[in-house]
């Protein structure tokens, strides 16, 4: 085997390992680091993956494989098991943390006041009104509603208003049957497992949109509204998708819309924050962006200016597939990241020989032919 499949292979196992990372973790690297990731100070405990060891073994600074609120490093729990309570102040912490998401924070943050009120007023025997803690998600693919479902899950679970803390996910194909008698079974299935916990509906007007007479949408939803009001304590249904279908969805059914009060919107990631993303994508599996050979100092004016940068070119990049519908935000930068990767590799895989910094470094070359730009002869675009 000569260099350059030495270099192809290293390089597509790179890319299959953070593929794998990615279908365990659907959340996983993009918002920041979750509270298990942190030690009692609040701060970040290195990774144990073979790729920190052999870092760390090699003297250098190891950053932390950070991860979501989606608990995928956690061990898989049995059926029923109750999830172990978290600080509240390690979740507000947590929260902080995530990229974007400022209107949607804020709205959380009240939310934990508000329960965390009402908890003080039973405590001192002065009447608690009822809370209704359903809640409406709206937003485009890949905007953090998900993470942030299984987040409200461990953050009731912590001040009390769950018994277990657990996300149950499904969609319109997790609730309805084919046949006549088979959804509510079904539905009544899902709502157990999420007894105690949060169920979270994503895509839920797909259950009001069937028109046709042998659609069973409508029984799933009079299930679950059934079981809302004979557990009210001890579940929370959370239901996501489009922003204007799931205005639909509510008004679809009276008793659907007495009962989710509480919206939350979900805004796309501006191109900072998925700048940001990226760049949390680099530090976690051991990549950076180009800089330029000879930056300019405050000294020397605009020299150096006129270089464009890796960066430069991947704020062009992600600014433009912005503009395309399904380009789905946080998901979308990941699939530009892994473009670019392939880029590399397929650029690196030509090299006589491979340094191990050219390994972890991402120029903007690599960036242009991952966005389909070919260089002229002459240093222009085509």
């Amino acid at each position: 085997m000569d260099k350059k499949d030495e270099i192809i292979l290293q390089q597509l196992d790179v890319i299959r390992e953070m593929t794998e990372r990615n279908l365990r973790n659907v959340s996983t690297d993009i918002w920041g680091p979750s509270a298990n990731d942190k030690n009692a100070n609040g701060r970040l405990v290195n990774d144990k993956s073979p790729v920190s060891d052999k870092n760390a073994a090699a003297g250098e600074a190891v950053s932390s494989n950070t991860a979501t609120s989606t608990g995928a490093s956690d061990p898989p729990k049995k059926e029923g098991e109750e999830t172990p309570k978290e600080p509240i102040e390690d979740l507000k912490f947590e929260l902080d943390s995530y990229i974007g998401l400022s209107a949607v924070k804020e709205e959380v943050k009240n939310l934990i006041n508000m329960v965390t009120v009402w908890n003080m007023r039973r405590e001192h025997k002065l009447p608690a009104p009822d809370l209704s803690l359903h809640m409406v998600f709206s937003g485009n693919p890949g905007t953090g509603k998900t993470m942030i479902a299984r987040f409200m899950a461990r953050v009731y679970h912590s001040l009390g208003v769950l018994s277990k803390g657990q996300l149950v996910e499904v969609d319109r194909s997790g609730l309805v049957a084919g046949y006549v008698g088979q959804t509510a079974i079904k539905t009544a299935s899902v709502l157990e497992k999420a007894k105690g916990g949060v169920l979270f509906i994503d895509e839920a007007y797909s259950l009001t949109s069937g028109k046709a007479d042998n659609d069973f949408g409508l029984e799933a939803v009079e299930t679950i509204l059934k079981f809302m009001e004979d557990n009210r304590d001890d579940i929370i249904v959370i239901v996501a998708g489009y922003t204007d279908l799931m205005e639909e969805f509510i008004e679809s059914n009276p008793g659907l819309a007495s009962r989710f009060n509480r919206y939350l919107y979900f805004d796309d990631y501006t191109v900072d924050e998925m700048m940001e993303i990226f760049t949390l994508q680099c530090k976690n599996n051991f990549y950076r962006l180009e800089k330029p050979a000879c930056e300019a100092s405050e000294n020397e004016g605009e020299a150096g200016s006129e270089d464009r940068t890796a960066e430069d070119a991947l704020r062009e990049y992600l600014a433009e597939a912005s503009f395309d519908e399904d380009f789905g935000n946080a998901r979308g930068v990941r699939n530009v990241f892994e473009k670019i990767l392939v880029r590399q590799a397929n650029r690196l895989a030509e090299a006589e020989s491979v340094t191990r910094d050219e390994l972890m470094t991402i120029t903007a070359a690599d960036i242009d032919a991952a966005r389909g730009i070919i260089p002229n002869d002459d240093g222009g675009e085509e």
